[in-house]
């Protein structure tokens, strides 16, 4: 295994943990806690490629990144594992 790959895994799951920590916090609205349950669903399946699991992540991500009722350390770690999942590529 390359550096490279170690590497990517070791993004996917510093955001795992990140996003396991929103699902599981009660603090944080329902919706917001659902879309971090579905991209860590897309970050599990090793079917796809680290890209493509990255990508539909941040795409579950992204329309509620922006949600005005989500808590200020939610909006953190979200925007912490945009940044994290957006840098891995093919």
């Amino acid at each position: 295994m390359s550096a490279a790959q170690v590497s990517t895994e070791e993004k996917i799951r510093l955001a795992m943990t990140i996003l396991t920590t929103i699902v599981n916090d009660a603090g944080v609205p329902r919706n917001i806690r659902r879309a971090a349950a579905t991209a860590l669903t897309y970050l599990r399946d090793t079917k796809l490629s680290p890209a493509v699991r990255a990508a539909n992540a941040v795409g579950a991500l992204d329309e509620i990144s922006q949600d005005p009722n989500m808590p200020l350390h939610a909006r953190t770690k979200i925007w912490q594992v945009l940044t994290t999942l957006e840098t891995i590529r093919d």
